[in-house]
């Protein structure tokens, strides 16, 4: 892939591990919506969320869905909030929770940039809670382009928000690749135009990734050899 002039990525399981963050994120806002124990256990099962184990199941709402799917998920146990205030607490937990970095970062994007790659970011989280997720791992300088499900492109499936960076960094669909852990992320990309990479940091497995990628990584930070850029 040495004709490639820019890279797009996912941000949840695959700049940062997902269940390290949406794990801590889930316990968050069950406490804080959930009336007690049962009651957080009630909305728990309404995102595939197992509640006992402290994990996600593998078709939960959250690993793809935008926040405002999630809060319509929940809408039937919290029948006094209407899905915009559900949505406002999920992306203020989003904002707070803790992040890991599937591969340190910094040296990773620099080592993309400095072969003259554009680089962007595609997520269907919210674009507040997203900037700051970069901003503290002191990543949002690396990206010529930021956008979440809520900055004017819409979300993935759908290529809205990668065909957006490629105009604005001007770099052709088929010259970009659309880096995810997750189906909405590689359909994406096709749908776009583009070529796909996915990663095994997020809950899916590399046979559910397979048949949409072109290659399938451990994480991103196999990328520069990949790319023929080591």
């Amino acid at each position: 892939m040495n004709d490639i002039a820019g890279i797009i990525f996912d941000k949840d399981g695959t700049l940062f591990d997902f269940a390290s963050t949406w794990e801590a994120w889930a316990l968050a806002f069950l406490t804080r919506l959930g009336r007690d124990a049962a009651h957080a256990r009630l909305l728990a099962d309404a995102v595939g969320f197992e509640y006992e184990k402290q994990a996600f199941n593998a078709g939960s709402v959250v690993i793809a869905g935008t926040p405002g799917e999630i809060a319509e998920a929940l809408a039937d146990v919290l029948p006094d909030r209407s899905t915009d205030e559900i949505a406002a607490v999920l992306n203020e937990e989003a904002a707070r929770a803790p992040q890991a970095e599937a591969v340190p970062l910094k040296p990773l994007l620099a080592q993309l940039r400095a072969a003259g790659l554009k680089l962007g970011v595609a997520t269907n989280d919210a674009e507040m809670p997203a900037l700051a997720h970069l901003g503290a791992a002191g990543i949002t300088e690396a990206f010529d382009f930021i956008a979440g499900y809520d900055s004017g492109y819409g979300g993935k499936p759908a290529p809205g928000q990668l065909l957006a960076f490629c105009k604005a960094v001007g770099t052709p669909a088929e010259a970009t690749v659309m880096v995810g852990d997750s189906l909405h992320d590689l359909r994406a990309g096709k749908a776009a135009g583009m070529r796909c990479i996915g990663v095994l940091t997020g809950m899916a497995q590399e046979a559910e990734l397979s048949p949409y990628s072109d290659v399938v990584l451990p994480d991103i930070g196999h990328l520069p050899a990949f790319l023929g850029l080591e």
